[in-house]
C-alpha cells in the first residue's frame, strides 16, 4: 500500500512539474488581446458576430475554430444592449470571418 501511495505521489509532483508559472492563475502576465489560435492574430484584426442571448440582449462573439471569444454587448454606461437583432439564442454576422480554419472550409 505504501507503494501504490509512493507512485502515485510521485506522478503528481511529476505531472505538477511540468507547469509553467506564467499560466493561468493569480498572478499570471499572460497578453488576453492575442489569439492563441493557429493565426496568432491580435483580436482587433478578428471579426466579431452577436449573439442573442435567452432574455434578448447581444453579445460580441469570435469562433476562430479553435477558440471563441465571447463578451456582453453595452452602451456607454455600462447598460446591456438588446437590440432585438435576431431571436434569442442565434448568433448572427460574420463571427468566423476571422480564422483561418473557417477560411478553408
Amino acid at each position: 500500500m505504501k507503494l501504490l501511495k509512493g507512485m502515485a505521489l510521485l506522478a503528481v509532483i511529476g505531472s505538477l512539474s511540468a507547469c509553467e508559472g506564467g499560466g493561468i492563475g493569480v498572478g499570471s502576465k499572460q497578453d488576453k488581446t492575442v489569439d492563441r489560435g493557429f493565426d496568432n492574430k491580435h483580436l482587433s484584426q478578428l471579426v466579431a458576430g452577436i449573439w442573442v442571448d435567452p432574455i434578448g440582449c447581444d453579445h460580441w462573439i469570435i469562433d476562430d475554430g479553435v477558440e471563441g471569444y465571447l463578451s456582453p454587448r453595452v452602451d456607454k454606461y455600462g447598460k446591456p444592449v438588446c437590440s432585438g437583432i435576431a431571436p434569442p439564442n442565434t448568433a448572427v454576422g460574420p463571427y468566423k470571418d476571422g480564422s483561418t480554419f473557417a477560411d478553408s472550409i
